[in-house]
């Protein structure tokens, strides 16, 4: 009877960190407008751009989406980073406290 394998500790895979950060929240919603159907989102970690798949993810939300547009205080920009309040237009409806993960 052979023993079975170790696994080998403190190696970490490329494939393993990307995982383990796509499942950390990378902003959260804090405002949505319904009537343009638009979002509100404060980054807590990393940045997010134009051509990004969000998924958002609440209590009664789940869907992802692609980053056509954003803005910060009313003009158009292609990044928006950590700390940052940013505008996106959403295609369902979103709740203040909802979570956006990057895919």
């Amino acid at each position: 009877m052979s023993k079975p394998k170790k696994k080998a500790k403190g190696k970490r895979t490329p494939a393993m960190v990307k995982k383990a950060l796509a499942a950390l929240p990378v902003a959260e919603v804090t405002h949505y407008f319904p009537h343009v159907k638009a979002a509100v989102l404060k980054i807590k970690t990393g940045n997010i751009r134009i051509g990004d798949e969000l998924r958002f993810k609440g209590h009664t939300t789940n869907f992802k989406q692609r980053v056509v547009s954003m803005q910060i205080d009313h003009k158009p920009v292609m990044v928006a980073g950590k700390g940052d309040d940013f505008g996106v237009e959403v295609g369902s409806r979103v709740r203040v406290g909802d979570l956006v993960f990057k895919k």
